[in-house]
Parts: structure tokens; C-alpha cells; sequence
């Protein structure tokens, strides 16, 4: 128990970490765009041997940078100009002394935080702590809500059973019932003409033509299966002439069977267009 009356967040921050002081970068005494000693790689593309600083002391490049060689400047643009010549400190650096002498407020920091704080507190600023109050609040909250007023209710109200179009049907859901409407009576109309251009088409047929009809299909049933009766008793059909004429008078007298069949009921319509 005597831990925890000791315990706070402040003491969760963990101590910031020391930072060991790096050593200087090293630096090579050599030149960096020296090529490796016997290396292919600045020669692709080029006239130049094919492997280049075979010594190993190469001052520079084996292939010279040429800069604008197809667009831009001209060859000879970029050769030293004499009456551009280097003058004292023309390219001089400021060392950071020499900066915090000439220039001091250029190192002056920026003001990272302002004055009043609005974010967390630091780990040195303390919070006051061990504070005992005697306030119940739920009491309180029970007290507060009893005695708080009730909310007033807006005296007009808006009553949506006295509007003028209430209880009607709107004015758009009746011009759209009679586009239906007529959209129906048209497809209507549509039916109705093709129902009797069918009509107009098609005829019913006399029963003379019928019997007539009726008497020449038997007539011509009598006659191939006369013909075929002829033949039933050859059980070898053994030349292609005899198969065919076997299968013809067999496709006939089913044909005639069936219009026959069609024949003998007594309504029939033709086709006056065929």
C-alpha cells in the first residue's frame, strides 16, 4: 500500500538515453570519380580501350564528360573565359564562427512552443496531488437533475393535417397514371390489328372441298400401299434401287396418314395468302 501512495505517471518517463558522440566521417584521401583499377564500366559506349586505370593512378575520367553534345551549347562554351578570372574571396564559405560574428541573428532558434501551453505537461512540472473532497456526486447529479427546469417546447407547431393538398393525390401520380393509360390503350390497338390481319388471313374450308380432299388422299394411300404390298415379299433387298423404293413408299403412306388424320376433323381453316 505505501508503493502505491508513491506511485506516479512521472515516474513511468523513461531517463532520456545518452547519446554517444559520433566520430568525424572518414574521408578518403582519394578522388571520388576515379575509376576502379581496371574497370570497363566508364568506357561503354566510346572509342577508349576496353579497360581503363589499369595503374590504378588515374587523375580522371578516361572519357571526358561532354555535356550539350548533341543539343544546347556548342562545343568550346564551357572553356574559361580570361577576362573571368577568380578574385579574392569571390567563392569564399563562412566558417560557423565567422557566421555567429556577421550574422547572428540568423542563428538565433525559432520559438518551437508558445508561451501558453495547450498540449502535455513536461516531465518537470508536477500535478498537485493527494486532494480529498467530500462532495457526493451522485447525490449531486440526482439533486441537479430533479431541480433543472424543464425544456421549453416551441408553441407553434406545424400541422401537417391542415395543408391544402391533404389526403388528395398528387398532380404528377395522375399525368402519370394517364401516360399509362394510354401506353395500354396503344399495345392494345396493336394486338387488336395484328389479331385481325391474322383474321383476314386465314379462311375456314367448304366442306365439299374437304370430302374432296379427303377422298383423293385415300385414293392416293390405296395406290402406294398397293405398290408397296407388291414388294413385301422380296425379305432381301440386295440392290440399292430396291432400299430407296422401299423407303419412298414407306415416307408416303405416313405423310398421307397424317393429312388424313388433319382431314377428318371438321373445322379447318386455310391459308389465303399461301
Amino acid at each position: 500500500m505505501l508503493m502505491m501512495h508513491q506511485e506516479s505517471i512521472y515516474n513511468l518517463i523513461p531517463p532520456k538515453p545518452v547519446v554517444q558522440e559520433r566520430p568525424p566521417m572518414y574521408k578518403s584521401k582519394h578522388s571520388a570519380d576515379l575509376p576502379p583499377t581496371a574497370s570497363t564500366f566508364p568506357t561503354g559506349g566510346t572509342t577508349c580501350p576496353a579497360v581503363a586505370n589499369i595503374g590504378g593512378s588515374l587523375d580522371q575520367k578516361p572519357v571526358t564528360d561532354k555535356s550539350h553534345s548533341t543539343f544546347g551549347k556548342p562545343k568550346g562554351s564551357y572553356s574559361d573565359d580570361p577576362a573571368r578570372f577568380l578574385r579574392k574571396s569571390a567563392g569564399k564559405v563562412l566558417t560557423l564562427k565567422e557566421m555567429k560574428k556577421e550574422h547572428p541573428e540568423a542563428l538565433v532558434p525559432k520559438q518551437l512552443k508558445p508561451q501558453t501551453r495547450h498540449g502535455p505537461p513536461s516531465a518537470s512540472e508536477k500535478p498537485v496531488m493527494n486532494l480529498v473532497t467530500s462532495k457526493n456526486f451522485i447525490v449531486a447529479n440526482a439533486v441537479e437533475v430533479i431541480l433543472a427546469a424543464p425544456k421549453k417546447v416551441p408553441e407553434e407547431t406545424k400541422d401537417y393535417l391542415k395543408k391544402e393538398d391533404y389526403g388528395k393525390v398528387p398532380k404528377y401520380l395522375q399525368q402519370i397514371k394517364q401516360d399509362i393509360d394510354t401506353e395500354y390503350q396503344y399495345i392494345r390497338a396493336l394486338q387488336e390489328q395484328k389479331a385481325q390481319e391474322e383474321a383476314d388471313r386465314v379462311r375456314p374450308m367448304t366442306e365439299d372441298d374437304r370430302e374432296d380432299l379427303l377422298e383423293g388422299l385415300k385414293a392416293k394411300w390405296e395406290q402406294v400401299n398397293t405398290a408397296f404390298q407388291a414388294g413385301t415379299h422380296m425379305t432381301v433387298l440386295d440392290t440399292m434401287g430396291k432400299l430407296k423404293r422401299k423407303e419412298k413408299q414407306e415416307a408416303e403412306l405416313s405423310q398421307l396418314e397424317k393429312d388424313i388424320e388433319k382431314l377428318s376433323k371438321r373445322s379447318i381453316v386455310v391459308n389465303s395468302e399461301a
